[in-house]
């Protein structure tokens, strides 16, 4: 007689996003769900390819739901968007007002932000010790809402954001204010005045990625003693990051974030304990 044996839950998760197909977030969590003996299926929703946008997103958790998915990661263009058709918002994502983990069980559907931890993660993984007096950041979108979260979190006392819709990085300055009463923040329409006069520069904005070549202001206003930072991890080492180390300063890429927000989410959608170094190995090795 042949015994049926009892394997382990599949592990159902996903991304939706636009323009997804490079993304290494399949990698990472089917690995780590594999390394801790569960079959783990990762599925890219990719707008673009699907020939969506954001008004798909009721029916795509929809879809998701039904079909068995325990969660699903969200990136450009649905973190902001994807807030309405949600039942409920973990506190740091309510903060954010952007979503980039939807867990999805019994009916709910909870929002969370790892991103802001992430960033946090990797900045004190590697940057420590950098001074945090005064810092500039290029973007307050909805990566950028949860890097600037992030940096007040570690302490900075004064941070100034640049952004193209001057409205959008008001709302953010404001959003924070009455959370981080001990800091500055603000935005500017001088740029090169806030870069010269910061200890470092962040990069939130897509400008550096494959598809957005190019530095999001003029390297010429760095100097040694600026520590530079990116989100982008594809590719990993953008025009920014390699004008700032020719001249010496301390920088950090995008894969730490990477890394750490995966871990988060993976441990907020599953329920197990990740190991972030594990999946830092399965990061280099893509």
């Amino acid at each position: 007689m042949t015994r049926l044996v009892k394997t382990r839950d599949t592990i159902l998760m996903g991304l939706i996003g636009a323009g997804i197909g490079a993304s290494r977030s399949p990698a990472l969590h089917q690995s780590e769900g594999l390394a801790q003996g569960f079959p783990t299926v990762y599925r890219l929703v990719d707008l673009d390819v699907l020939k969506l946008d954001v008004a798909a997103l009721p029916a795509l958790l929809q879809s998701a739901e039904r079909t068995g998915f325990q969660g699903l990661n969200i990136t450009f263009p649905c973190k902001q968007a994807v807030i309405q058709h949600l039942t409920k918002l973990d506190p740091a994502a309510e903060a954010l007002g952007a979503v980039n983990t939807v867990v999805l069980k019994d009916g709910e559907r909870i929002g969370y932000n790892t991103d802001w931890s992430g960033y946090a993660e990797a900045f004190k993984a590697q940057m420590q010790s950098a001074s945090r007096q005064r810092v500039v950041q290029f973007g307050a979108g909805g990566a950028g809402s949860a890097v600037a979260y992030a940096l007040l979190t570690l302490g900075v006392q004064h941070l100034t954001l640049v952004e193209a819709d001057a409205k959008r990085a008001e709302t953010v300055a404001q959003q924070f204010a009455p959370r981080f009463p001990q800091a500055v923040i603000q935005s500017t329409s001088d740029a090169e005045a806030a870069v010269k006069a910061a200890d470092g520069v962040v990069n939130c904005t897509p400008v550096g990625m494959d598809k957005y070549p190019g530095t999001p202001f003029p390297t010429a206003w760095l100097k040694p003693t600026h520590w530079v930072s990116e989100i982008i991890y594809f590719p990993l080492e953008t025009e920014l990051l390699r004008v700032a180390r020719a001249l010496g300063c301390r920088t950090i890429d995008g894969s730490g974030m990477n890394v750490y927000q995966a871990a988060e989410a993976f441990r907020i959608i599953t329920g197990l304990t990740p190991d972030p170094k594990r999946m830092r190995g399965f990061f280099d090795a893509l």
